[in-house]
This record gives C-alpha cells, sequence and structure tokens, in this order.
C-alpha cells in the first residue's frame, strides 16, 4: 500500500511539472520543505509536530552533524550508501532559528538554505510552524512597501544603511502624513532582521487591514553606530573590536539617531514629526538601548517598547537613578508617555526573566503604567519578538 501511494503520488507530481508548476513532494512521514529553503531544495523537511529532517550530500564526510541553535548539541547525522547524510530531530520548538551544519569539525551554512544575518555572520535558518499562529506570514490583503535607504552619517564619519517599510496606502494617499516606530535589532544582527526574520512587514500589514493598528512608517537602523574617532585617536583593532565584544561600537547610536536617522526621515518620508507620534522599540540588545535612548528623551518619543532587555539582574532597579531617573515621578511618566510596553518570553534564559519581571513588579509598585506581556512557551528568540511587536503595534498612535 505505501508503494502504491508513493508511486501515485510521484505520477500526481509530474503532472504538476509538466503543466508548469512546482511541486513540493510530501514525504512518506508528512513532512514538508521549510519556506526558508531555497528555491528547488527538498530539505530540510518539517513534519506536523515540529520534527525536522535534514539531508546533505558528503561522500568523503567522515562525520556530519546538525547544530540548530547556537547553543543546543548537536544532533549527530547517519550516512547511507549514496553519500548523503540524515538525521530526523525531535520536535524543534516553533518559530525561527538559525542552524549550521558542522562536516569533520567545521561549521559551516546549509547550502540548501537562505541565510539571515545572526550571531555576528551569515548564518542558514529554518523557520517552524506555529499551530494555529499566523499572524506574522504573508496574506491576501494590501501590502506596504519595504525600502532602504542610504546616507552618510555625520555621527560615525561612514555610509549607512536603513530599512524603511511604508504602509500599504503611502504612495496613493499622497495627503497623508505618518506616525513613526524605531525599530532596533539585537546583538549580533543587523537592520535586515527585523524584516527577514521577523517579518514586521507582514504583522503590520495584517494587522492594519483588520483596523487593529493604525498605518505607519517602521524604520529599522543598525544598532551598531561607532562614533567618529579623531584622526589622532586610533580606532580599537584586532578581536576587542569585534561586534559582539567592543560595546564602542554602539555607543553612537542615541546620538546617530536623534542627529541623522531621524531628521532624514522626516525630511525624506511624510512623517507627523511630533513625540506623540514618534516611537521607539527594540529586542535584546535593541531593547536596552530603546530604553536608555527614549527615558533620556521623553520629548521625542511618545511610545516605548521593551522586547526581552528591560531589568538589572535578578535584582528590582532603583527608580529614582535607573534609565536616568526617568520613573523617579512616575505620575509625570505617566503623563508624558502615551504608551509603555515591556515582553518577555516564559522560556528565556531565568537570568533575563528574573531581570524582566523584577522590572515589571517595581514599575507596578510604583504605580508607573505600562503594558507587559509573556509570550507563551518561547525562548530568547524571534517568535518571542514577533509576538511582542503584534501586542505592541495595536496600542501605537491610538
Amino acid at each position: 500500500m505505501k508503494k502504491r501511494t508513493m508511486f501515485l503520488s510521484m505520477l500526481l507530481c509530474l503532472s504538476v511539472l509538466l503543466l508548469g508548476g512546482v511541486c513540493w513532494a510530501q514525504s512518506e512521514a508528512g513532512l514538508q520543505p521549510a519556506v526558508t529553503n531555497v528555491p528547488g531544495a527538498q530539505y530540510p523537511r518539517i513534519g506536523a509536530d515540529s520534527r525536522v529532517e535534514f539531508r546533505f550530500k558528503a561522500p568523503e564526510a567522515q562525520k556530519v552533524q546538525v547544530q540548530v541553535g547556537a547553543v543546543q548539541t548537536p544532533f549527530d547525522m547517519i550516512k547511507g550508501a549514496d553519500g548523503v547524510w540524515s538525521v530526523t530531530t525531535p520536535p524543534i520548538v516553533p518559530g525561527f532559528h538559525y542552524y549550521y551544519l558542522v562536516i569533520d569539525g567545521v561549521m559551516v551554512d546549509d547550502p540548501a538554505s537562505y541565510t539571515y544575518y545572526g550571531v555576528g555572520k551569515d548564518s542558514s535558518g529554518i523557520d517552524v510552524p506555529e499551530k494555529g499562529v499566523d499572524f506574522y506570514t504573508i496574506k491576501n490583503v494590501p501590502h506596504g512597501t519595504v525600502r532602504e535607504q542610504w546616507y552618510h552619517s555625520k555621527t560615525t564619519d561612514s555610509w549607512r544603511h536603513l530599512v524603511i517599510y511604508t504602509p500599504p496606502d503611502y504612495d496613493t494617499n499622497l495627503k497623508a502624513r505618518y506616525p513613526v516606530l524605531y525599530l532596533q535589532h539585537g546583538s549580533g544582527e543587523d537592520e535586515t532582521g527585523w524584516i527577514r526574520q521577523g517579518h514586521a512587514n507582514f504583522i503590520l500589514d495584517n494587522l492594519i487591514a483588520a483596523g487593529k493598528a493604525k498605518p505607519m512608517i517602521i524604520v529599522m537602523s543598525n544598532g551598531y553606530a561607532a562614533k567618529a574617532v579623531p584622526a589622532a585617536q586610533p580606532a580599537p583593532s584586532g578581536p576587542a573590536a569585534g561586534l559582539l565584544a567592543e560595546p564602542r561600537m554602539t555607543s553612537g547610536l542615541e546620538e546617530e539617531l536623534l542627529n541623522d536617522t531621524i531628521p532624514l526621515i522626516d525630511s525624506a518620508f511624510r512623517t507627523i514629526a511630533d513625540q506623540s507620534h514618534r516611537a521607539m522599540a527594540g529586542l535584546s540588545m535593541g531593547s536596552m538601548q530603546t530604553l536608555q535612548i527614549t527615558t533620556a528623551h521623553l520629548d521625542t518619543f511618545g511610545y516605548i517598547g521593551a522586547f526581552s532587555g528591560a531589568g538589572f539582574g535578578a535584582g528590582a532597579p532603583d527608580l529614582k537613578t535607573a534609565y536616568n531617573g526617568a520613573f523617579a515621578d512616575p505620575a509625570a511618566f505617566n503623563k508624558k508617555v502615551k504608551g509603555f510596553f515591556v515582553g518577555i518570553g516564559t522560556d528565556e534564559p531565568s537570568r533575563m526573566r528574573d531581570g524582566v519581571l523584577a522590572f515589571h513588579k517595581t514599575l507596578d509598585d510604583a504605580g508607573v503604567k505600562h503594558i507587559f506581556y509573556e509570550a507563551p512557551g518561547t525562548a530568547h528568540e524571534w517568535q518571542t519578538w514577533r509576538k511582542d511587536l503584534f501586542q505592541f503595534a495595536p496600542v501605537l498612535f491610538q
């Protein structure tokens, strides 16, 4: 019976191909190619129970493994007679994950996968669907436009790159002006992450179409912004200058954002350029940057979103001094800030989660108005931040 079913499936697939279509052949176990595969690649495949089947042809290799996520133990792959290595993993947590092949001890990207900039380098990625969750998938609704903008920054004395989302009616409703959300990525990632890994454009498209969020512009900039170094002061070099190791690489973001990025956006796009129509949010490192920048400039930002990056270790912060003393007078903060959002995943590392929970409780006890959200079953990963944005965007500019 199984052979008959496979034969009929092959005939059906051949018919589709002859008619000019694309056939994603389903495996016997019900696994299907990941949406993050390059065109034509049949593996990795994902099952309905979130198991993932990886395959890689390396006839001369002695040992091949696949590592999903930077800290998980690699899965050993088994070599077949045809030189193809394979493994089917246990169920993997739904959401986007970076992954790598380890071939005889050398970590490489999988040529069957698109690459995504994360952990300081291009990495293979796999997006495991979550049952019943489609808020970040592309749908048959009006779509906004994702643009790219290069400009020269006076702060960094370098060419910089922005990724910008404009809402569906931006190019047709030419008299309309729009509020702006400045949205930051995390450590080791860049300004492309919120679109390629996070699907921020589809999240907003779907929310706007459902009438749950205001049409808005989203500006995504690179959080690594080092101030220009005077000629007499040489820039750091060597390992200490790496993106993940050198705090100097982020030290200029505040000045860059206020003096370069925001003026550029307000001059080049039809924005509503005031505090009540300007928001900033970020994930992890970007969350900490957001809090430091917005709390020092409450006259500039009316909405604040902190995704997986608020708090001070496991201890409670002193609100009289924390974050530029912005919370020392809760009534004044509540009056000035129209929306303050704090998010965390329920399965995040305990030190990070405990810190955010302590921050949330301290804010509550002090009477600082904020929305607290816990993404169920997710860790320090894009599925958490997708859900954070989905919850945060409807709060903005209402």
